[in-house]
């Protein structure tokens, strides 16, 4: 197992999965604080049409344009939801749900046009044994600017979020900071996208916050907390999955749905086997 250490292959992976399991659980908090992990998981999959609109048009599959066609199809499908309901006609959730819907129905309707299905599969599922050293600085790139603008933006956020009348009486300009949020996440969605594929990388944007939840009532350690298990979470499943021959991304979502599972039995404040004790 530790000869695998020594591949600079496998040490370009563990490096990707730190930054995009940090930076991913990171953002996870702001899913879990606007409970919309049915949002992202439609953004997701919005990615799968981007990547085959992008085929289509260049006539390759490459790292390239799968990763500008993932980035503008959820980009224009997350954005535009949040343009359509600002008429107050329609809710956001619906809006997303036809775009997405749409969107999607148009990317399958390209996949048999597009003669690259197996390579397809790998921006499906995840491929991160393959990322290159381009690709570890453009996920570090992205990873830096979202934290650092999130930080940054923090405190108008979460006020947006909770009480969005208040914020703008206090100058926080409330329109732009839903579109930056969700530029964020779709630029975090984005980003994990070799490691766990446009299909598993909800779960990495969703459960390191959803199992920091369960031990704190702390909004920050749903931040902080979310990112360093997401980190390690990431780490752990590509060290188990060369030894157990699994497939490293869905053995990254794999590990954060156990811990999830095993932070809803044990944990001492909110664990279902622990209130049982207690009673």
């Amino acid at each position: 197992m530790f000869e695998v250490l020594d591949n600079p292959f496998f040490q370009r992976a563990l490096a990707t999965a730190a930054l995009v399991g940090f930076t991913n659980g990171f953002f996870s908090g702001f899913v879990i604080l606007r409970r919309t992990a049915l949002s992202v998981s439609a953004l997701s999959h919005t990615m799968l049409p981007g990547i085959a609109l992008a085929i289509f048009i260049t006539g390759a599959l490459t790292q390239l344009n799968a990763f500008l066609g993932a980035l503008i199809a959820a980009l224009i499908v997350g954005l535009g939801s949040v343009a359509i309901s600002r008429g107050n006609r329609v809710a956001q959730g619906t809006a997303l749900a036809v775009l997405y819907t749409s969107a999607f129905a148009g990317g399958v309707a390209l996949l048999p046009h597009l003669g690259v299905r197996q390579e397809l599969e790998h921006w499906l599922f995840g491929d991160i044994n393959a990322v290159s050293n381009a690709d570890l600085w453009t996920v570090f790139g992205i990873g830096a600017v979202t934290l650092v603008l999130a930080n940054l933006m923090m405190r108008p956020i979460l006020v947006a979020l909770f009480e969005p009348n208040v914020a703008a009486a206090q100058g926080v300009p409330v329109r732009f900071v839903q579109y930056l949020l969700f530029a964020l996440m779709v630029m975090s969605l984005v980003a994990s996208l070799q490691a766990v594929g446009c299909v598993l990388s909800v779960g990495l944007l969703v459960t390191p916050a959803a199992t920091v939840s369960l031990f704190t009532d702390r909004t920050a350690w749903l931040f902080w907390g979310g990112g360093l298990l997401g980190a390690v979470g990431a780490v752990l499943a590509l060290l188990l999955a060369a030894p157990l021959h699994l497939t490293p991304g869905p053995a990254i979502v794999m590990v954060l749905g156990v811990l999830f599972i095993l932070g809803w039995l044990f944990s001492p404040k909110y664990g279902v086997l622990t209130r049982r004790k207690t009673i």
